[in-house]
């Protein structure tokens, strides 16, 4: 240390030195740490990884949202610009007209003939017959009497069944109308999953590729460490593998919340409801433990948050 005659103060420096034999470790520790920082610097875990494409998994590869019809496209055309009477009578006209239909009231007119040649007309014939009256009008009448019967069956039988059949077309109408109206609300869900699909994709991906950009300064952060590892531990904070701030912050509210509420109910003890001689009802209360719990749950979380 020197000193001038003009008052002036001397430069000093302080240097600062341990035994000889913790220099000689730190140092060996050091040019470890180098060795194995070029390794870890040059192998960056965040470097293979491949971005996750949202848009493959859900409409395949090379297509987009843009590939499809719009949300409001698909509401004009399965809900606004539906003419329910046109599908109305479409519908009517397919269910009590169908070939199904037709086939069933045939089939009914096939047993009715079989039974007018298997048992009616051999009874007409044979009881004209006893009566020798076949060659005359009345066995004509009788067979036209017969026919006109027949024909008053398959009428009725195609009434009844088509009668029936008009709450089925009601049926088939209605579910139509849900139909269309599920299949919009289904295309905006799917829309709406897509989006937020999209969004926690993309951030995962935007994250890796920040890690494997920042990873030589990470990596760099556990060297400046070690250069401090005799000035006594030090707080580091990594983000990479920790906890979320969300998690942090609803961790450190519920400890406080804890703290807080224990404390609060040492300083004003819970009480229990109670009735005095003059009829007062003094009701329960939980003493300071309730307010200990909200503002240790605050405090706890403007902790975790900011540390």
């Amino acid at each position: 240390m020197g000193g001038g005659g003009g008052g002036t103060p001397a430069n000093t420096q302080t240097m600062i030195r341990y035994a000889p034999y913790i220099e000689e470790k730190h140092k060996n520790f050091l040019a470890t740490i180098q060795a194995q920082r070029i390794i870890a610097v040059a192998n960056s875990p965040f470097e293979d990884y491949t971005d996750i494409e949202v848009d493959d998994a859900f409409f395949g590869v090379g297509y987009t949202i843009a590939s499809f019809p719009s949300l409001y496209d698909m509401f004009g055309k399965f809900m606004a610009g539906l003419d329910i009477e046109a599908l109305w009578e479409q519908l009517y006209t397919s269910t009590l007209e169908s070939s199904a239909v037709g086939d069933l009231i045939a089939a009914e007119g096939d047993l009715i003939d079989d039974e007018i040649e298997e048992s009616s007309l051999p009874r007409l014939q044979t009881g004209m017959r006893d009566m020798n009256a076949v060659m005359s009008s009345s066995f004509v009448v009788g067979k036209s009497l017969i026919e006109s019967t027949r024909t008053k069956v398959i009428n009725k039988f195609s009434a009844d069944l088509k009668y029936r059949l008009i709450p089925i077309a009601q049926e088939r109408w209605t579910t139509h109308l849900n139909w269309n109206k599920l299949v919009v609300g289904t295309y905006a869900e799917i829309m709406k999953l897509y989006f937020s699909a999209k969004t926690d994709v993309d951030e995962i991906n935007y994250a890796m590729a920040a890690k494997n950009t920042l990873w030589p300064f990470t990596v760099l952060d556990f060297e400046r460490a070690a250069l401090g590892a005799l000035q006594g531990a030090t707080n580091q904070k990594t983000d990479a593998a920790g906890a979320s701030t969300m998690s942090r912050v609803l961790s450190g509210a519920l400890s406080g919340a804890a703290m807080g509420a224990m404390v609060g109910g040492q300083v004003a003890p819970a009480t229990v409801a109670s009735t005095s001689a003059t009829g007062v009802v003094t009701p329960a209360s939980s003493g300071g433990a309730g307010y200990g719990a909200i503002a240790g749950a605050a405090f706890g979380a403007a902790a975790a948050y900011y540390y």
